[in-house]
């Protein structure tokens, strides 16, 4: 499926790949769920890659709550910029390496609700209008969320099935 480019197939996309997610993961053997990743990659096990989707939901949840106050929020985080991302990355992954593979998953279980919650609380044209927010620079709001749920979902799951093959 394209890009979302409305409201509606933001939701629908994002909640279809958020569940396209969970039922792979969730039918693999507990062995399967717990094994590490080859060398290489940042996200070491089907944890890490849970914990960093719910840390940049959080992030963008951050971002949203500053900027709608007219403030500039530190996107993508206080001291990084977007080329800096994989420093970024690198520190979420160290944030959460203690929990669980069930708290991650509940982690991002919740923290996709709350994503969802927001961008439900828009209009079609809050959500996607270029310009419309001081915060969003020259994208829309919808552009930050289709990056944080449907195309992150999407990347997610082909991460993890690539990495257990």
């Amino acid at each position: 499926m394209p890009r979302p480019t409305n409201k509606q197939e933001l939701l629908d996309l994002s909640q279809l790949n958020f569940e396209k997610l969970l039922t792979y993961i969730d039918a693999l053997p507990e062995g399967q769920k717990q094994k590490e990743f080859p060398s290489g990659y940042l996200n070491r096990n089907i944890r890490d890659v849970l914990a960093h989707l719910h840390h940049w939901h959080q992030m963008t949840q951050d971002w949203y709550k500053v900027g709608m106050t007219g403030e500039k929020p530190d996107i993508p985080a206080k001291g990084y910029t977007w080329k800096t991302t994989p420093d970024l990355n690198r520190e979420i992954q160290k944030q959460y390496k203690n929990i669980t593979i069930n708290e991650a998953q509940s982690f991002f279980e919740s923290s996709h609700k709350s994503t969802r919650a927001l961008i439900e609380s828009h209009t079609n044209e809050e959500l996607f209008e270029k310009k419309r927010y001081k915060w969003t620079g020259t994208t829309s709001m919808g552009s930050y969320f289709v990056s944080v749920t449907s195309s992150h979902y999407d990347w997610a799951l082909k991460l993890i099935k690539k990495c257990l093959k």
